[in-house]
């Protein structure tokens, strides 16, 4: 069966509704209506339910959500409900600054291997995780079932990483290279580009309200 077609927008928005519910049940608010989760997400009660109805029927007319079992339903949905393992490609500063953040581990997220192409680096420990070659990458992926890769490496080498890690069968890529990568069809490709974001809000600082 194809998969039903969902718009990245309305994925955020599962997030959001995710973190509220999350928020909820840590102090035992065990209903909410549309209205008020729309409230708290800053959205209209009409978008909840339409972002929800693209995945069954949820709650009751008149009772609200159950928040215990809308939250697992969205865990569940979101990929939430297992652990994911990760794979850096580039130690620099930025490759080291992720493998060194704390917070993936709140979202479900396993920081299990890290490549590089600089001989001074490779070897070295970052948060008890090895530098390995790019060269042994497929190896190692399948052996740690790694299931997304973040490239993190200079734009002129983020082609080629992204070739590498599609070879080693990686689906999902979250590339923070300032450069659009060539991936077949079924890999699902993020772009980051820090310098972009930054950028933008220059528009806004010369654009006051």
């Amino acid at each position: 069966m194809a998969r039903k077609f969902v718009s990245e927008a309305v994925i955020s928005r599962l997030f959001i509704y995710l973190r509220e519910l999350s928020e909820l049940t840590k102090v035992n608010i065990n209903t909410i209506s549309s209205a008020e989760l729309g409230e708290r997400a800053n959205l209209n009660d009409a978008l909840v339910r339409k972002d929800l109805g693209y995945f069954g029927q949820f709650g009751v007319s008149g009772s609200g959500y159950n928040t215990r079992e809308l939250r697992r339903a969205l865990e569940k949905i979101l990929g939430k409900d297992k652990i994911w393992n990760v794979a850096v490609a580039g130690c620099g500063h930025l490759g080291m600054a992720l493998l060194a953040y704390p917070g993936f581990k709140e979202h479900g997220l396993k920081l299990v291997a890290a490549f590089d192409s600089d001989p001074e680096k490779i070897g070295k420990r970052i948060e008890g995780i090895s530098v390995r070659p790019i060269g042994q990458m497929s190896k190692i992926i399948a052996g740690k079932d790694v299931s997304i890769g973040i490239v993190a490496v200079p734009q002129k080498a983020a082609q080629d990483v992204a070739v590498k890690l599609v070879e080693s069968g990686i689906k999902c890529i979250l590339n923070f290279a300032p450069v659009s990568l060539d991936v077949p069809d079924d890999v699902k490709v993020k772009d980051v580009d820090l310098s972009r974001e930054l950028e933008t809000l220059s528009y806004f600082l010369a654009n006051p309200r």
